[in-house]
């Protein structure tokens, strides 16, 4: 289990020199979310700039991990069109053992199945973690680090379930100097016979014995990336927390069979005929991520407070007004992966406009301004009945007319009169 003692903690980053640098007793402490900050009278241009665990972005937006962080030239583009963090393609010790396909992608379109016209909102991938050798992917982040030592890189790591494995991969990645980890606790498929990704998401048990060895060994920020395919996804945020980690990512793609080939039978995407179950992402997976960070932010506000701990949003964010969703909720940062798959590095100059345009409409100056603002809005069904039948008690207190003819009065016969006029 990672020690909790603020002596005990060694920095090799400096841009991270603060982010482990805090209490972290998992009582509730003072909440500020629901109380709307209104900026000055003379409006500034609104600040998007984001310190996430000590580390300090210019904008909430963050590369996600997948084929967006693949090599050193595409998170070079990302660094350079202006996006806040990146985070590399998940990197295990043996690339040997990654092996893709291809087609490895599928798309639903918003039309007749197997439409080639109609909106996307529904991207499918089997796609599995990076197959480029490991030391290649090192010398890489290395290397970004040095020309970008103000951004933040933040390196998705994946091992098999072995202690020494996941030590070696920890001590070996940060030498690069990364600023941050994210644990891919998610990984819808690939390998869960090796007790890999959502094989160690869905199972609490595994889960806190490997966050112990993760947060035991790294001595830079950890996020643990949470699969949306459990029951209830508060529980393994809840051990991920518990076991040292700094923050909380959510959610990864959704197990889904895209469609089926009306004309060929045969299921997408497809590969010499066959198919594999694969991961949901894109514009239809967002009000069921908005679900799942809304849990998570609930659960992290009661339990944890909301100062000494992150969370990530992910899950089809193609606007400023998806990305303010997500904050809305409570997200520290925003993740997008599909989206710049689908319309390109430059994305990210107008999800930071569109943003900027959500702040200047309701007077906020900064993210924190609106941080979880709707998050108390979210109450239980039995409350919403209450709530109603309360409201329609007060509505009929204050009805306009009168309720019988005994109520006509000589002073206010105008008046009454007017009161049961429609028009």
């Amino acid at each position: 289990m990672a020690s909790l003692s603020f002596t005990n903690i060694k920095f090799k980053n400096p841009v991270a020199d603060f982010a482990r640098a805090r209490p972290r007793t998992g009582l509730p402490c003072s909440g500020r979310v629901g109380f709307r900050v209104l900026a000055s009278e003379t409006q500034k241009e609104p600040d998007l700039s984001v310190t996430v665990n000590g580390l300090h972005m210019p904008n909430p937006f963050v590369i996600g991990s997948g084929p967006p962080g693949t090599n050193y030239t595409v998170m070079k583009r990302a660094f350079d069109e202006g996006w806040g963090a990146v985070i590399a393609k998940t990197v295990s010790l043996d690339a040997a053992k990654v092996i893709n396909v291809t087609p490895r992608y599928a798309r639903l379109r918003a039309g007749a199945n197997g439409s080639a016209k109609g909106q996307i909102i529904g991207w499918q991938n089997i796609e599995l973690i990076s197959d480029r050798p490991l030391e290649t992917m090192l010398k890489e982040m290395k290397q970004l680090k040095e020309e970008y030592p103000d951004r933040i890189l933040i390196a998705s790591i994946m091992e098999e379930y072995n202690k020494a494995a996941w030590e070696e991969l920890i001590d070996r990645v940060e030498q690069t100097g990364v600023d941050a980890f994210e644990i891919n606790f998610s990984c819808p498929h690939g390998m869960p016979e090796r007790k890999m990704g959502a094989a160690v998401g869905q199972d609490c048990a595994l889960l806190e014995e490997i966050c112990g060895w993760i947060n035991a060994k790294a001595t830079i920020p950890v996020w643990a990336k949470m699969t949306p395919n459990i029951t209830d996804i508060t529980e393994p945020a809840r051990i991920s927390l518990r076991s040292g980690c700094e923050g909380v990512a959510a959610i990864n793609t959704i197990m889904s069979v895209m469609g089926i080939n009306l004309d060929s039978l045969r299921p997408e995407p497809c590969v010499e005929g066959y198919s594999t179950p694969g991961g949901y992402s894109s514009k239809a997976v967002h009000p069921i991520a908005l679900a799942k960070v809304m849990n998570i932010a609930k659960m992290m506000k009661a339990e944890f407070g909301d100062k000494d701990y992150s969370l990530s949003g992910i899950g089809g964010v193609e606007t400023g007004g998806d990305a303010a969703e997500f904050i809305l909720l409570g997200a520290n940062s925003v993740q997008v992966c599909t989206g710049v798959m689908m319309h390109g590095y430059g994305l990210v100059k107008k999800l930071c406009d569109e943003l900027k345009d959500f702040m200047r409409k309701h007077n906020f100056s900064s993210i924190e301004d609106f941080r979880g603002a709707s998050l108390p809005y979210f109450t239980t069904h039995t409350d919403l009945v209450t709530r109603q039948q309360e409201a329609i008690k007060q509505r009929k207190a204050i009805r306009k007319g009168l309720q019988s003819d005994k109520d006509w009065t000589g002073d206010g016969f105008v008046t009454e009169t007017e009161s049961m006029v429609s028009n």
